[in-house]
């Protein structure tokens, strides 16, 4: 075979291109994430409900969903409910939040869905119409990793970025609603940032000024009557204690009594809040978010049997096309997908990297750049069959396949190396070009499949394991295995046939000789 391709030097060259086409064509057709979803054997769902709820009162609310939970699927054996979380951990959370640990029978034993991406789709329709409450359904560490690298609490996050809170909420809505109608969506959820009751004082600065008062004063009295102030310290042994003063409920626990409040004058006289301040109820935001000093309303979702890359541009395209955001709005999307795209950026700067100083060596070592291109040839052959197992296997470009393909790289140099070594000490030794191709190729052929066979015989446990955190490492090993096939082949095939064009001067001068 090697000497029917030597003979006919275009068709090495035909196959290399047809190969590297091949690559071009299916490359576009995989997905990306920046790592694939595993199962870890529990679920993590985040409940929401009305900001102005009871503690009471989501206690209710979340054992009416455990209950059903337990009934309608046989797979959980077990359910543990935090509702909000204290002031003193990295994250605090309201009343109105609650997660729900939930514990899985073994997958062999699951009735409901036979996958993961399926029992979330069966939980979210199943509780789709649940009173009072939105669900978001995850992983424990799936969520700790978001919510501590990303700040968001799903795998995806629209960051819609802008001034006016008011209209920020209702793009976020129309948002949400475009990601709703797209494939994959799941668990889509906007922000809370309304629905707080709060009581505005809003204070008359020319009433203020016709009873001599400053505005400072006004204030503190309010301050003091609700909010209350430090009046001294009582001691018990070697411990203080701070004594504060305010108001009773009764006189503050209404918009009425905190009219009826009186500031004193200069002149001694007593003024009611209500003939200096408007004081009323209103609906306030219940937070305000920021980054970067701009304020943002996050519309979240999770990302079911597609991949986040595909996702994001067929809801960039969605959005321009159905939501008309105003000058100084826009779109930033967090999550996984942000991730991703930070290791894509470091990884196109330390691959090029890494790959030039790989040219300077072999060009230091062989004193040719014939011979270290025609090494370099090795990797884009290599490259084409990691993208191909990666589709033939339904998998999506990750960190952990990327990974899989540096260490191709190494692999597919190592052997090309070897065999271009061998080709230039055979010509030097007076071989004609032609039988040193065929000779090199056939020598070397045993070094080159041991290679590849032990190392793929290595990675062929990753291949099929199936137990928790395999997900991530198979697209590693597929890369490497799939590569190896398509680098052996063509090692063997493509560079002996085109060795006479790469030659260094030293070997041509030894083959004129």
């Amino acid at each position: 075979m090697v000497g029917f391709v030597v003979q006919r030097r275009p068709l090495a060259v035909g196959i290399a291109v047809l190969m590297l086409a091949l690559g071009a064509v299916i490359a576009p057709r995989l997905g990306s994430e920046f790592v694939p979803r595993f199962n870890e054997g529990d679920l993590l769902i985040r409940a929401t409900m009305s900001p102005s709820i009871s503690l009471e009162k989501a206690r209710a609310s979340m054992l009416l969903f455990e209950k059903q939970l337990l009934e309608r699927f046989p797979e959980v054996t077990q359910v543990v409910t935090r509702v909000g979380r204290g002031e003193v951990g990295a994250h605090a959370d309201p009343v109105n939040n609650a997660e729900i640990f939930v514990a899985l029978k073994p997958h062999s034993e699951w009735q409901s869905a036979q996958s993961l991406d399926g029992l979330y789709r069966a939980m979210s329709e199943s509780f789709a119409d649940f009173p009072g409450a939105k669900f978001n359904f995850t992983q424990p560490i799936a969520a700790a990793v978001d919510e501590l690298l990303t700040g968001t609490k799903a795998e995806l996050a629209a960051k819609l970025f802008g001034d006016d809170l008011a209209v920020l909420d209702d793009k976020a809505q129309q948002i949400a609603q475009v990601l709703r109608g797209i494939r994959g969506a799941q668990d889509v959820q906007k922000d809370q940032i309304a629905g707080t009751g709060q009581l505005k004082v809003t204070l008359n600065r020319e009433q203020i000024a016709r009873y001599g008062l400053n505005v400072s004063d006004v204030q503190d009295t309010i301050a003091l009557a609700v909010g209350g102030a430090k009046a001294g310290q009582v001691f018990e042994g070697v411990r203080r204690f701070d004594i504060y003063l305010r108001l009773n409920k009764a006189a503050r626990d209404s918009a009425e009594a905190i009219e009826q409040l009186t500031v004193r004058t200069e002149a001694g006289m007593q003024v009611p809040l209500q003939e200096l301040a408007a004081v009323e109820y209103v609906t306030g935001p219940r937070q305000i978010t920021r980054e970067n000093s701009q304020r943002f309303i996050t519309v979240q979702a999770n990302i079911r049997e597609r991949d986040i890359g595909s996702f994001v541009q067929e809801a960039n395209a969605a959005i321009a096309r159905e939501v008309d955001l105003p000058p100084g709005y826009f779109v930033k999307w967090g999550g996984q997908f942000e991730l991703q795209q930070k290791a894509n950026q470091r990884l196109l700067i330390v691959v090029p990297i890494t790959l030039a100083l790989v040219l300077l060596m072999l060009y230091i070592n062989f004193g040719s750049l014939p011979n270290a291109l025609l090494i370099m040839l090795n990797i884009p052959l290599a490259l084409v069959g990691g993208i191909v197992a990666l589709w033939l296997a339904g998998l999506s470009l990750s960190v952990p396949a990327s990974v899989g393909f540096i260490a191709l790289f190494g692999i597919a140099l190592e052997n090309a190396l070897v065999l271009v070594s061998y080709l230039n000490e055979q010509v030097r030794q007076g071989v004609p070009v032609a039988r040193a191709c065929v000779r090199a190729a056939s020598a070397r052929l045993r070094p080159v499949l041991m290679t590849a066979v032990t190392t793929a015989l290595g990675l062929i446990p990753l291949l099929f394991a199936g137990g928790t955190g395999s997900e991530v490492q198979r697209p590693l090993a597929t890369v490497v295995v799939g590569g190896l096939v398509s680098a052996t082949v063509l090692t063997l095939l493509v560079i002996p046939a085109l060795y006479p064009w790469f030659m260094a001067d030293k070997e041509k001068s030894s083959h004129r000789a």
